[in-house]
């Protein structure tokens, strides 16, 4: 209901609205393009494109579905357009080229934007030690050692991380990074 209002203002000039969709999806979109293109600098010219082009085109624009999932949809296009054009510099196989994207993995791509800016507001040598737990799959010990520090300091580090974001993420989020964590 809310990206409706905010399309409707839109529609309507408002580009504070415009602005407040752009917080609110940027994160989503970077992230879900970083999957297909590796140039940091191309991902952010080409979700900030997406912006443009809806604002420019507001008028004539009718969404069907959601505007969510057609903010996505103008971003896949952007991706396979630049990736036509710079042919001579990817060898990209039609099957590698993004889908649309469903719903559900916008969804996924949602909980993955929370929880990036979320860890990104963890202290740095805090986040060091989460990141080498969590994404490195490291020991305690081996965590110790390599920072050069006490297995107690990375105890009470990662605690104090996932007390953090456990106040920080939606609760089902929280539950899900728990489950992904305890898996590794």
């Amino acid at each position: 209901m809310e990206d409706q209002n905010i399309w409707r203002n839109i529609v309507a000039d408002d580009m504070n609205a415009l602005k407040r969709l752009h917080d609110k999806y940027y994160s989503q979109l970077f992230l879900w393009a970083c999957k297909y293109l590796q140039q940091e600098t191309v991902i952010e010219e080409l979700v900030s494109d997406c912006f443009i082009k809806l604002w420019n085109r507001r008028k004539y624009i009718i969404i069907e579905k959601s505007l969510k999932a057609y903010i996505f949809l103008v971003l896949r296009n952007q991706i396979v357009s630049y990736i036509r054009k710079d042919k001579n510099k990817f060898e990209v196989k039609v099957k590698e080229l993004p889908e649309v994207p469903t719903e559900e993995s916008i969804n996924e791509q949602e909980y993955y934007a929370n929880l990036y800016k979320a860890i990104q507001r963890i202290p740095e040598q805090r986040r060091k030690i989460l990141e080498l737990a969590v994404f490195e799959s490291l020991t305690y010990r081996e965590i110790a050692d390599r920072l050069d520090i006490s297995i107690n300091t990375v105890k009470t580090q990662i605690a104090r991380s996932y007390q953090f974001l456990k106040e920080e993420l939606d609760p089902k989020d929280f539950v899900l990074l728990h489950f992904h964590c305890i898996r590794k």
